[in-house]
């Protein structure tokens, strides 16, 4: 936990909105309850207090373990430099209020609710880049969480699986030890460590950084039919799958997509042809280059942790609680 954050945040309110917080740490220990501490707010000479969740920046893939607190803990509160719009939304919906380090506040109580959004963002500290989230490195460690076996095979290998250059690899594998993701074992042999926040890392960075290099194209059908029938569009074996929603839901049967996502290998022209699509920025279906170099046994879905994490990165309930679904019914225990 970052006391710095708490400290800005609660030193903006009081300047920009005349509200006064007090920080109080929690006297158990913190993995007794995962709360941070609380807040101690100042209402018309009452005090008000708020459980407590401290983060440098939130991003969809906290949005689960947020909602659990909220749930076991009320009323909790959120503080963060920045918070992004969308998850904003998703915070108020669940009742959850926040705090950015710029003073910006939604909190919402039994004498009323206070909303304040319109103070500048704070700037960012630089992140020291780290090989191993860099685009290609994200390529190499979705492998890795794949197969936990490739990081202790030889670099030439890692190197051919993941079809980059040989001299990657060193860089990467340095970066995963760097950031405490690799344990050695002895003198040859490593395995993964702190797999949890890898994981959670590797989604973040993968929506950030991979992801946009990868798009085709925003498209919608020709006829409407063909997106309400999506699941049985022909798509070309060993070429195109389903991926986010659409895969969600044919792993879990519990979601209704409104957002067709595909990866494919074949090209701009065939997806039209092929599948009568038209391009179009606000269209219902979203085209992305396969990334990765080998399959799972489906002939129809992306790698079902891709597709975890493409519902992840929406941010929306609908397809956060589709995500846990699927991981519990396939990497419980994995990580």
């Amino acid at each position: 936990m970052d006391l710095d954050v708490v400290n800005k945040a609660l030193e903006n309110l009081a300047q920009t909105a005349h509200i006064k917080g007090r920080w109080k740490p929690i006297t158990q220990k913190k993995n007794d309850n995962g709360l941070d501490g609380l807040v101690e707010f100042t209402f018309d000479r009452k005090a008000y207090k708020v459980n407590a969740e401290v983060k440098n920046n939130i991003r969809a893939i906290h949005l689960p373990k947020l909602y659990e607190l909220a749930e076991n803990y009320p009323p909790l509160i959120v503080i963060a430099d920045q918070i992004f719009p969308k998850i904003k939304e998703e915070l108020r919906n669940h009742n959850i209020a926040y705090l950015e380090t710029n003073g910006n506040i939604w909190l919402k109580h039994d004498k009323g609710l206070y909303w304040i959004d319109t103070n500048k963002t704070m700037p960012e500290e630089k992140e020291k880049v780290n090989r191993a989230f860099t685009k290609t490195g994200i390529k190499v460690v979705f492998d890795i969480l794949r197969d936990e076996a490739l990081i202790n095979l030889p670099y030439r290998e890692i190197a051919k699986r993941a079809e980059i250059a040989l001299g990657n690899v060193n860089y990467i594998m340095n970066g995963l030890k760097e950031k405490g993701f690799l344990l050695k074992l002895n003198k040859s042999t490593f395995k993964l460590t702190n797999k949890q926040e890898l994981l959670n890392t590797w989604i973040t960075k993968y929506e950030e950084k991979l992801k946009p290099e990868l798009e085709i194209g925003t498209f919608r059908f020709l006829k409407q039919e063909d997106f309400l029938n999506w699941k049985n569009l022909p798509l070309k074996n060993g070429k195109t799958w389903w991926g986010g929603e659409p895969g969600g839901d044919l792993y879990t049967n519990y979601l209704k997509p409104a957002v067709l996502t595909l990866y494919t290998t074949e090209t701009r022209n065939e997806l039209i042809k092929n599948y009568r699509l038209i391009p179009d920025p606000n269209g219902n279906v979203k085209v992305y280059r396969k990334f990765w170099t080998y399959n799972e046994v489906s002939d129809r879905m992306a790698p079902p942790l891709l597709i975890y994490a493409d519902l992840i990165n929406t941010s929306d309930h609908r397809c956060i609680e589709t995500a846990q679904k699927l991981y519990h019914e396939l990497f419980e225990g994995k990580f």
